[in-house]
């Protein structure tokens, strides 16, 4: 079983700081893309920010300069320090990330259950 959870969401003040966690935890072998994700009331999810195993990174236009993803592969941990966030950055924010759990296993999708972030004005 591979579970995947986040933590350090909340409340903070558009142009605050708010850093989100991602634990990973469980039989994993190898860990390819991890990324965040966001969804907001009555929208789709959409990307928020990539990062491959090298540590190239991808972010969406929106977040570009404001949000950096990070990870730590020996604490499996995924990171999103949310620098000036502003209230359309507010929504549900999920961890995913492409997990191989053994050697000759398949590289699969896996997600957190989501942290609500609230930016107020």
């Amino acid at each position: 079983q591979v579970q995947l959870v986040e933590s350090g969401g909340g409340l903070v003040q558009a142009g605050g700081s708010l850093r989100l966690s991602c634990g990973f935890s469980g039989s994993i072998f190898s860990i390819n893309t991890m990324g965040w994700y966001r969804q907001a009331p009555g929208k789709q999810r959409e990307l928020v920010a990539q990062i491959t195993s090298g540590g190239s990174t991808n972010y969406a236009d929106s977040v570009k300069g404001r949000f950096t993803i990070s990870r730590d592969n020996a604490k499996k941990t995924l990171y999103l320090q949310m620098n000036s966030p502003k209230p359309e950055d507010s929504a549900v924010y999920y961890c995913n990330a492409e997990i191989r759990r053994y050697h000759f296993d398949a590289y699969r999708d896996y997600w957190g259950q989501g942290t609500q972030v609230t930016v107020s004005s």
